[in-house]
Formats: structure tokens, sequence, C-alpha cells
């Protein structure tokens, strides 16, 4: 990560803190009455840094050893040798400090996602950014919890009914913002236009799958994560705009992903998603037949987005977006 990612990410870090977090003007009073501004922004800044992340990494410390539902606020304020009333002023509950580094790491992808260059179609904009982000976990998530920690809490989070419901409810408010901000790369009103939203939907459902199968499966690491994202997002495209056959990935990803090569997509297209139709188009009969000149030769048939068809497509029409072995739906 270079020296600019890192100060970005230092200050999404500082961003995060809600009202409970900082204790509001009322509780800190006038800057004045604490040595100045400057006192104010430095050491006193610094000092409550530092006890929101000894109070995050103490509670993520307990759920990985006492679960979380059997982990109390109490405990953790007694642990991390603080009140209970000062555990409230930097978390809302006990729910908040448990989803604290997923909150994070989705803030480090909406940035991610609006640094993309904007001819990137959605999708491959969409894609590229989360595996960068995901790229750079262990960087952003470290500048709170050790990353392990933070892998761990993500697993619990996805076997506790009660933080799995509550990390939904919050998903859904992250992928609004995330149709917000597609749709401004794409100068379209999402209350008028329905495809930011669509595609939303179909990319973080796409995730949640990841995420669940990441979260049941026996390597917790982030190369196994970032890898099953890829696994799953070269399926998204061939999956909602060709005709299925032989090839797909299955479970173990033993079959290959034949079908997540590219195919390339329609100029006009800006999904990325539907084929271009020299992909789809019918193969060509090799059977003797006279022979038309261009003039008098009939228009091919128009090849509907929604119509399912068998690609015939070669090699050099699939395209790498390279590294980590990406292959991405351009336009």
């Amino acid at each position: 990560m270079t020296e600019q990612k890192r100060d970005r990410a230092a200050a999404v870090v500082r961003e995060r803190s809600g009202p409970h977090e900082h204790g509001g003007p009322h509780e800190h009073g006038d800057p004045r009455e604490h040595g100045g501004p400057r006192e104010h922004g430095g050491l006193r800044e610094r000092k409550k840094t530092r006890t929101r992340e000894r109070l995050l990494r103490t509670a993520l410390e307990l759920f990985a050893e006492r679960g979380y539902e059997g982990t109390t606020v109490d405990e953790i304020a007694a642990r991390a040798e603080v009140s209970t009333r000062t555990f409230f002023r930097y978390f809302a509950t006990k729910e908040h400090v448990a989803l604290a580094t997923q909150e994070l790491i989705e803030r480090w992808f909406l940035q991610a996602l609006r640094a993309r260059p904007a001819g990137e179609p959605p999708v491959l904009a969409l894609r590229r950014a989360v595996l960068e982000s995901w790229g750079e976990l262990p960087e952003v998530a470290g500048l709170s919890v050790p990353v392990d920690l933070h892998l761990r809490t993500c697993r619990l989070v996805a076997r506790t009914p009660a933080l799995l419901a509550a990390r939904l409810r919050r998903a859904s408010e992250s992928e609004e913002e995330m149709a917000r901000v597609i749709a401004a790369r794409e100068g379209v009103d999402p209350e008028r236009d329905l495809r930011p939203r669509v595609v939303v939907a179909a990319f973080g459902g796409v995730m949640r799958l990841t995420e669940h199968r990441w979260g049941a499966g026996q390597d917790g690491s982030v190369e196994a994560l970032r890898a099953l994202a890829v696994r799953h997002l070269d399926q998204l495209a061939p999956s909602l705009a060709r005709e299925w056959g032989e090839g797909g990935d299955d479970l173990d990803g033993s079959r290959g992903t034949e079908l997540g090569a590219a195919t390339g997509t329609e100029p006009g297209d800006r999904t990325g998603l539907v084929p271009r139709q020299s992909a789809t188009a019918a193969p060509v009969a090799t059977s003797a037949a006279p022979v038309t000149s261009p003039a008098s030769a009939p228009a091919p048939p128009a090849t509907s987005a929604t119509a399912p068809a068998v690609s015939t497509a070669s090699p050099s029409a699939s395209s790498s977006s390279g590294a980590g072995g990406e292959e991405a739906v351009r336009s």
C-alpha cells in the first residue's frame, strides 16, 4: 500500500466514529477549556483513538473466546479497564462493536469504487474495486486490530444469527450508497433509472454468497476470500447473459471456469453483461450453398440481449484484467 493510500485509510478510520464514539459537543464543551484547538485536535484525539481501539480489540478477542452471545458489555469494559459508560461513548451497542471493522472495509471499498476510471462499465468497476480493497485488507483492518482477529470476527458473524441479521441490514444500506455511486458515474438518476440498483443487487448477492461460502470453509485467509470472490464474479456475466452449458465452475473449482471467460460486450452496453452480437450469432453453415454478394445478402436477424445464445467467440474475444488471474467483462 502506498503512503498516500495509507493516509486515506487512516482518514477512513477517523471518519467512522459516530456521535456515540465522540461524545458530542456537550460532553467536551468548549475546546478552549482544554488547552485550545491544538490540544483538543491533537493529544485528546489520539487518546480517544487509543481508547476506542483498545475497546474494539478487547471486544473482538472476547467474542472469539466466549462467543458473541456469551460476552457482555460489562465484561468488555472491565477487561479494557474502562467504565461501561465509556464503552457507550464509543459504541452505541455490542452489535456496533462486533461489526465495526467490517464497516471500515465497506467504506474503504466505496472509496475504491469512486476512484475507478470513468470509462469502466459498472460491473467491472465494482469487481476491480472489491478485489483492490480486499487485497489491501491486511493494511486497512490492521490500522485498528490484527487482521487475523478481523477475519475470525467475519467468520463469527457468519455463524451468529443475530450478527448475520444485523450485517444484512447494514449491507442493504451500503448497497444503496453503491447504487448512488454507480448512478453518479453513469450520469443517471437512480430514482428514475432502475439499472444502478439492479446491477448492485446482482453484485451484492454474489458478494454475500462468496462471504457465506468463505465463512463455512476451512481456509479463513484473505487469499482464500479473494480467490473465492474471483471465481464467483467470473460466473456473474455468463450466468445472466449466456446459455448454460458444460464448463461452468463447480463447488470445488475442479471443472475450471470456461464460462467465466469474457466474451466482449456490446459497444453500447454500460453494464458489462450483454454479450456482443458477434459472440452470440448462430454458427455459419458450411454446406455448399449459392454464394451471395454482400450487396444482396439479407441482413442478419437482430439478437435479443435477453435471449439465450451459445457463444462461438474465438479466444481473442476474451480479455484479462491483469493481476490475480482476474478475467473481467469489458465494454
